[in-house]
């Protein structure tokens, strides 16, 4: 009878690679047993993570087919609540690329409910919030539906809810994107202007040579109008001066000036004055390459001054990954496709290390014991954090770790594979040299039990694990919440356990059914609060 009963119920000690006995775990990728997350959790990782470079077990394109049916599901499950997450998510920032939302988007445009259709097609002004966001969604949306009379409301929405002034901008800005331009977009959503101006500006970019206005000697009065006039100006300009003189007296931006003014230190220096942090962040290494971005320089001054800033970091919606990889590739001295070297500043450097902190969400320190795991396991190396070229789930880990690390006070760091790695990380590395570590350690099978049996063998006294994996655990003799009840039980801690999904599949090691153990979303700009509100109970 003994026998019996240990052969169904094991004492608490499951292989990985085989279900522990009445769950409803079910086999991940490599070989071993997770629990699948809720089609609700999956939504949630696709809208912050994407599909875009797959991970080490699927490819980029069976990844989007699997999450594109996770959001079909959903659509038919409450389409209006997908459309309410789709837009709180865009709204927020806490996503490092608005494209996954705006394919979901797409997708409840086409297949869900009318009242859902309806409500996705009133949200895109709210989620399309620039002139690129709305040709991806057009590319999109034509993919899966016709041009009904419903997307064409919802289309001219977008052109008429915009004051005037900032749709002469959006115009200039984004004329072309996705294989798509506003002549399109307006020929196809034919919206009914709510103004004069407004008529002024939809007529110069679908019949622009009628727009006589826009040629004549002396700017318009009006504003938006005026705006428009530069553009068309400035493709003139006999000088560099001249390009200047626009800039400072009509904000043109980057996008509106001829390509053979965008060498210039002198033109840049006029855009630096008023440009998005956005676009500053991402232009670091041309202004370095051109010779403006230099030690103790004024714009090296004005980015410095503008990447401490929290609230302008904030209010730009500016993600942590966005500088993460501004980071990688400014300090690199190297563009991506080779295109152009640098020689980067230590202090600008220091500032992006620092705006990746300021970037996300305020985080208040528990006081907690937590234990940071990161999982450098084979798998970790493969696929790329929300299509940022280079940027394994492996050292983005380590870079949401490092959010932690640096609020609380009492934390330790460790990485594992099959067995606890070694790792020579404090709170007060820098952010390259953090990532640059992690990449160099080496691989091995999964084993993410290891956090909680190195705490046991330790007798380390910890309050919440931390773990950063993709979810792929296969290899131990103990399934990762076997492991924690375990150190539970023997400690007399109630130890909580805090998953990091780095990437958009379908797995955790979160018992669902266990109110001590979570799973939140890496790289959610959120996500080190939940985890400190969670640490201490708050949800």
């Amino acid at each position: 009878m003994k026998n019996y009963l240990k052969n169904v119920f094991p004492p608490q000690i499951t292989p990985q690679n085989q279900p522990i006995p009445g769950t409803n775990q079910v086999p991940n990728s490599a070989g071993g047993y997770s629990w699948a997350v809720t089609p609700w959790q999956r939504l949630q990782r696709f809208l912050v993570l994407g599909s875009e470079g797959g991970s080490y077990y699927i490819s980029e394109r069976a990844l989007t087919l699997e999450n594109a049916s996770n959001v079909l599901a959903c659509i038919k499950a409450d389409g209006l609540h997908v459309v309410q997450e789709i837009v709180a998510l865009s709204e927020s920032g806490r996503a490092p690329k608005n494209d996954p939302a705006i394919f979901a988007l797409a997708l409840v445009a086409a297949y869900g409910t009318d009242e859902a259709r309806a409500a996705a097609l009133a949200a895109i002004p709210q989620v399309c919030r620039t002139g690129t966001h709305l040709f991806q969604f057009a590319e999109m949306v034509q993919g899966f539906r016709g041009w009904g009379r419903g997307l064409r409301r919802g289309m001219a929405a977008w052109y008429t809810a915009l004051e005037t002034r900032r749709l002469a901008y959006q115009v200039v800005k984004y004329r072309q994107r996705e294989g798509w331009t506003h002549t399109d977009t307006l020929r196809l959503a034919h919206p009914k202007p709510v103004s004069e101006t407004q008529g002024m500006i939809f007529k110069w970019v679908t019949r622009r040579e009628e727009a006589a206005w826009a040629r004549a000697i002396q700017p318009p009065a009006d504003e938006a109008l005026a705006f428009i006039w530069a553009f068309e100006r400035v493709q003139t300009a006999p000088d560099a001066a001249s390009v200047i003189q626009f800039i400072e007296q009509y904000d043109l931006p980057r996008e509106a000036l001829p390509t053979q003014w965008l060498n210039d230190p002198a033109v840049w220096e006029a855009l630096l004055v008023k440009m998005p942090l956005t676009a500053m962040i991402r232009n670091l290494g041309v202004m370095a390459k051109i010779g403006l971005l230099t030690p103790l320089s004024a714009a090296e001054k004005t980015i410095i001054g503008r990447l401490g800033d929290a609230n302008l970091l904030r209010k730009a919606r500016v993600h942590p990954l966005a500088v993460l990889s501004a980071l990688r590739v400014y300090a690199h001295g190297r563009g991506v496709r080779g295109d152009g070297v640098w020689s980067p500043t230590a202090r600008v450097i220091d500032a992006l290390d620092e705006a990746f902190y300021l970037a996300f969400q305020n985080v208040e320190p528990t006081g907690q014991r937590l234990l940071l795991a990161l999982d450098v396991s084979g798998s970790m190396g493969g696929g790329m954090i929300a299509g940022v070229p280079g940027l394994t789930p492996r050292e983005g880990a380590a870079a949401m770790a490092m959010v932690t690390a640096r609020t609380e006070p009492q934390y330790s760091m460790v990485a594992f594979q099959d067995q606890i790695v070694p790792l020579n990380i404090s709170a007060t590395m820098r952010l390259d040299d953090v990532v640059r570590a992690t990449s160099g350690l080496p691989f091995g099978a999964t084993d993410c039990a290891q956090p909680m049996l190195y705490a046991l063998e330790k007798k380390m006294k910890v309050d919440t694990f931390v773990v950063y994996t993709d979810n792929e655990t296969w290899f131990g003799s103990i399934h990762p919440a076997q492991a924690l009840r375990q150190y539970r039980d023997q400690t007399g801690i109630p130890a909580r356990l805090v998953v990091v999904g780095m990437t958009a599949n379908n797995f955790t090691i979160a018992d669902p059914n266990d109110g001590g153990m979570m799973d939140v979303v890496g790289f959610d700009s959120a996500a080190p609060q939940i985890i400190s509100d969670f640490t201490l109970g708050k949800v």
